[in-house]
């Protein structure tokens, strides 16, 4: 693991942005998969600057969608894939051929699950994946206990994270279940990338980093996987300090 501490979440998104690019550049077919949440949204923002501003290319890469509130899809406002398509997606005008999201809405989800394993595989696994935190522990949809050995599932969703996936809708909605890559995607990536920014962030990436690796806290995969950055704000690393 490799962490890299920024000044502030300005610094996070720019020093994460350049990760990516730099990859990129190194690597220009690359597959990248893409989270959602309030984290990346500042990465996306300066990574579309670099694309715009460096001539990074990529229009060899290929991106997918970490995880979806099921019953729901990228069209859905307050979707996971709603908000990567707003702020990286769209402003990039990648075309519907070099992306492949899920679609949460279908009736057979254990096939949307086998249908990503696919893509990924035959794109010959992950290059990048980029993912977030949450207050539990969680990496994408992967709640407590979550096998690592996970490919694509379905999870469900532990009542702090419905609780906090309110903060996406504009009425309440019920949130019960997930579709989402699971974390031996992470542990297999050529760059796993975990991001985390603030105080109410604190206190879970001190657990991910100095408790014991466990299953019951799925962040804790860093310490397991060699190759994993994680970038930290000087808010989210202060329990790092003690």
């Amino acid at each position: 693991m490799h962490l890299y501490l920024t000044k502030d979440y300005v610094g996070l998104s720019e020093k994460t942005a350049r990760i990516i690019a730099d990859y990129i550049i190194q690597k220009p077919k690359s597959t990248i998969c893409l989270t959602s949440g309030d984290t990346p949204n500042g990465v996306y923002q300066a990574f579309v600057q670099l694309v715009k501003t460096e001539n990074v290319n990529i229009n060899d890469c290929f991106f997918v969608g970490l995880d979806e509130w099921v019953g729901m899809n990228q069209h859905d406002e307050g979707s996971c894939g709603n908000s990567v398509f707003r702020e990286f997606i769209i402003p990039l005008a990648i075309p519907a051929e070099k992306y492949h999201f899920f679609n949460a809405k279908a009736t057979d989800l254990k096939n949307e699950c086998i249908q990503m394993d696919a893509i990924i595989a035959n794109l010959g696994g992950l290059d990048i994946m980029l993912v977030g935190i949450g207050t539990n522990g969680h990496v994408g949809l992967n709640e407590p206990k979550t096998s690592w050995k996970n490919y694509a599932h379905i999870s469900d969703l532990e009542e702090v994270t419905k609780t906090v996936g309110q903060k996406y809708f504009k009425s309440a909605t019920i949130l019960s279940q997930g579709i989402t890559l699971g974390l031996r995607y992470f542990s297999e990536a050529q760059l796993p990338i975990l991001i985390a920014n603030g105080e109410k962030k604190a206190q879970v990436i001190q657990k991910a980093i100095m408790e014991e690796a466990s299953e019951d806290l799925p962040a804790s995969i860093i310490q397991v996987t060699s190759n994993a950055i994680v970038v930290v704000d000087e808010a989210a690393a202060a329990g790092l300090r003690q």
